[in-house]
């Protein structure tokens, strides 16, 4: 691997179960509290983030969206395998102008979501490649 493939954010304690995540290039995002999001919804958010960047970038050069909304949802369960989330679903309610730009951009956006669960989102690649976690303690 090259510095160019290494992404990193870091998590800083700031009280009782809050914490700001910072990213290399020093934007802060909290965690927990009341004010903060938690570690699944930051999962989620991932999950839709990504896929919404991918289909947004490749449709909207068709046509800007009227609306562009992306949820992404599941179950967070806790069985003898432990806590994890099952059912995980990312759904787009996405509606662009009439007209051809609109029509066209609605014709690909199907191959586009495809596209982006199927090869292009990291996230959601990594999440169901299920790909192996190593913790450490320096």
């Amino acid at each position: 691997m090259t510095d160019d493939t290494k992404r990193w954010v870091t998590i800083q304690r700031t009280g009782a179960g809050r914490y700001v995540a910072t990213n290399a290039r020093g934007m802060k995002l909290a965690l927990g509290g009341d004010e903060g999001f938690s570690p699944v919804e930051l999962l989620l958010t991932a999950l839709a983030g990504c896929t919404a960047a991918d289909v947004d970038a490749l449709t909207s050069r068709r046509a800007e969206p009227e609306e562009f909304q992306v949820e992404a949802r599941g179950d967070k369960i806790r069985d003898e395998s432990g806590n994890r989330m099952e059912n995980l679903e990312v759904v787009f309610s996405v509606r662009f102008p009439a007209g051809d730009p609109g029509d066209a951009a609605r014709a690909v956006l199907p191959d586009m979501v495809a596209k982006s669960h199927d090869r292009l989102c990291t996230v959601s690649r990594t999440v169901e490649l299920a790909t192996p976690i190593k913790t450490l303690i320096e």
